[in-house]
């Protein structure tokens, strides 16, 4: 069982920044791959960013949305047991409730896929202004 945390969310105007939190709790952080999602009213969850690796490496790789590709960072920590989403340059459009995923990394699975993930936080909302 993993549990998730996330916080950060909140109010900023269009071209600032937010930096989002997930705090894992549970099993091996590193056993996990981890992803942020996100969902505004009236669409389906959709994918973020990535932070996964192989069994057999112990190098990790990101994996980013196109539309938030050079304005959104995802990095861990594994001291904390946190993962990050560092989020610069935000527009209206991204406006959602933000949601961290963990996979683990036993299973199969695509890191864009939300079914591919098990442990969901319970999200935090960005709201950006105009």
């Amino acid at each position: 069982q993993v549990h998730l945390v996330e916080s950060g969310g909140g109010l900023v105007q269009a071209g600032e920044s937010l930096r989002l939190s997930c705090a894992a709790s549970g099993r091996t952080f590193s056993s996990y791959a981890l992803g942020w999602f996100r969902q505004a009213p009236g669409k389906e969850r959709e994918f973020v960013a990535a932070i996964s690796r192989s069994l057999l490496s112990t190098d990790w790789t990101t994996n980013y949305a196109d539309s938030v590709k050079g304005r959104l960072t995802i990095s861990r920590d594994s001291t904390t047991n946190t993962v990050y989403l560092q989020m610069n340059s935000l527009t209206p459009e991204d406006t959602a409730v933000y949601y961290c995923a963990a996979r683990n990394l036993a299973y199969y699975g695509t890191y864009y896929s939300p079914n591919s993930y098990g442990y969901w936080g319970q999200g935090t909302q960005v709201t950006v202004s105009s």
